[in-house]
């Protein structure tokens, strides 16, 4: 069944009261007022500003696409009334606000930020009336922009999008990125590319021009390039991979020392939830069970550790870290394989919603007296020393880090031995329908066994990491919150996509470790993230190729059906 591309004006008011809403919600929770001392370009773009203007820019965006039957001149006015709908919250906030304060009533009480300094933002510190104008000016034009984005060729309108993408991104990073050039360069490169936090304009530009005709280019020969590889011979693709694995490693290993130490430890941290996520994979991605009880593997391994290897007064044993490591994996496998024997009947929220119990019944009992005497309860475990190799002792940024490569690499290994073998195959029919798969002659208990008890091996392994690096476990860190990120880093990344898991961590680990001020916001973002992933790419950043296969085929089907 074909459908139209037209829009009515009830879904054009729709499109822009939300771009103002928006504007509005992140405005009185405070997004805006923060986000404003971030600078992008030193002196012309601030974070906060962008805030304000994304929202009427894709309003009109997606009011001209939904327009692109009505002609270009229709496409272009839906755009700016879609801008100019999306001015009338903001400006309704502003005189509220203001009107409020003239009478008395303290606003505050109820919605914290909204104070003069919001208004000031809305208005560009330039008064109420003038303020307005330009408000409700900019949005429309921010609107009339979004309009003719959408109307240039596709090619032209990505490479906008990505060049655009890239000065924001460094404009962001601008912190590490300084510190990264000093690092190789010296002091002064970071000062010919960086004011005041922010890029200077010309750099800015520059970086623009350069991204977005390397985008420009790869758009006009990609294919040429990639059909020249595929008609290439087998030596050549080899020699190629191999170059690239190289090239990749070598980075890998001096990424440390280019990057320095509080970024090392953001990677350390980053590597944890890789390793973690390696392994929920194994459940989710691939046998198709849904495990929000995966802290508890997490718990196990950090505990062993701890316990077997403290030198205060809860020290069991006082071993090696080296000894201890095989334990505390073996003692999370074990974990996984006894919880897993209750829910062995139970399929999708019911599922989850049991091995959501089994995590915070292990919480709970860290937290308990009853077994404060062994695992110090809420006191938690102390004097945990660091790993030692001969005379190295691991006990920096730098050395975790590559303590928690090495696991991820050894995990990565076994994963993609597991994703390419008989029994990943069996946990993928799995997936998609078990009374199949079980008609079929696959053993769907033993299965489902198998996949608990080998994802809770990684999770037992970052555990253990995880207590020597810190040197002390409490149970408070081992709450809920650990198995939703670890989750949240399959779905974004893509399910049962084993380089998307790296993208995934990055992107919601990494980033969050960088922009200090997204911290505060860290659920909220994780939320409308997921949400956004959802709806504009279900697959996942970067999806495995048979998970993008079974989504264009539900795609295709449900398209036959309509």
């Amino acid at each position: 069944m074909n459908h139209t591309s037209s829009l009515s004006w009830r879904s054009l008011l729709n499109i822009g009261l939300l771009a103002g809403l928006a504007i509005v919600y992140t405005g009185l929770i405070g997004m805006i007022q923060v986000f404003s001392e971030r600078g992008i370009i030193a002196g012309v773009l601030t974070m906060g500003q962008i805030m304000i203007f994304l929202p009427p820019l894709v309003a009109g965006y997606m009011a001209a696409r939904r327009s692109r039957e009505q002609g270009a001149g229709r496409m272009i006015l839906n755009a700016g009334l879609a801008g100019l709908i999306a001015a009338v919250l903001p400006v309704i906030l502003v005189l509220l606000i203001r009107q409020l304060d003239v009478m008395g009533v303290d606003i505050r009480s109820m919605f914290v930020n909204a104070s003069k300094a919001l208004i000031d933002h809305l208005t560009f510190e330039r008064g109420i009336g003038p303020g307005l104008a330009m408000l409700v000016g900019f949005m429309t034009a921010l609107g009339l922009a979004g309009g003719a984005l959408m109307a240039l060729p596709e090619r032209i309108r990505q490479t906008l999008i990505t060049g655009t993408t890239w000065v924001i991104g460094i404009g962001l990073l601008s912190e590490f990125m300084i510190q990264i050039l000093r690092n190789l360069f010296g002091n002064q490169a970071g000062r010919s590319i960086f004011q005041a936090g922010a890029l200077k304009p010309i750099p800015a530009l520059i970086i623009f021009i350069v991204t977005a005709g390397i985008y420009y280019f790869w758009q006009l020969q990609g294919a040429n390039i990639r059909a020249r590889y595929a008609r290439s011979g087998e030596g050549t693709k080899q020699t190629f991979q191999r170059t690239s694995v190289g090239l990749l490693g070598i980075l890998l290993l001096m990424l440390p020392w280019i990057v320095g130490t509080f970024l090392s430890e953001v990677l350390a941290n980053v590597g944890l939830y890789v390793l973690m996520a390696l392994g929920l994979n194994i459940a989710v991605g691939l046998a198709g069970l849904l495990d929000l009880g995966y802290v508890t593997n997490f718990a196990v391994g950090a505990y062993v550790m701890g316990a077997l290897t403290s030198t205060g007064p809860l020290g069991l044993a006082e071993l090696n870290f080296w000894i201890v490591l095989p334990i505390s994996v073996l003692a999370a496998m074990t974990t996984g394989f006894l919880l897993a024997l209750p829910v062995l009947r139970m399929r999708g929220d019911y599922l989850a919603i049991a091995t959501l119990g089994f995590g915070e019944i292990i919480r709970l009992l860290a937290l308990s007296d009853w077994l404060a005497p062994y695992i110090g309860g809420a006191q938690g475990i102390l004097f945990i020393p660091k790993p030692h190799i001969g005379s190295l002792t691991i006990d920096t940024p730098e050395t975790f880090y590559y303590l928690i490569l090495a696991a991820c690499f050894i995990m990565l290994f076994i994963s993609i031995r597991l994703n390419n073998s008989r029994t990943g195959r069996q946990w993928m029919a799995m997936r998609e329908d078990e009374d199949a798969a079980g008609a079929m002659g696959i053993d769907t208990t033993l299965a489902k066994l198998l996949a608990f008890t080998l994802s809770a091996a990684s999770g037992g392994l970052a555990g253990a990491i995880f207590a020597s690096k810190l040197g002390a476990i409490f149970p408070h860190s081992f709450s809920l919150l650990i198995s939703i990120n670890v989750l949240s880093i399959i779905i974004v990344g893509g399910m049962g996509s084993i380089p998307g898991i790296v993208v995934g961590a990055l992107a919601l680990i990494g980033l969050p470790e960088l922009l200090r001020e997204f911290s505060d916001y860290r659920l909220l973002l994780y939320g409308a993230l997921l949400i956004i992933m959802m709806l504009v790419r279900p697959e996942g950043l970067w999806p495995s190729a048979v998970r993008r296969r079974e989504l264009q085929s539900d795609a295709a089907e449900a398209a036959a059906a309509d």
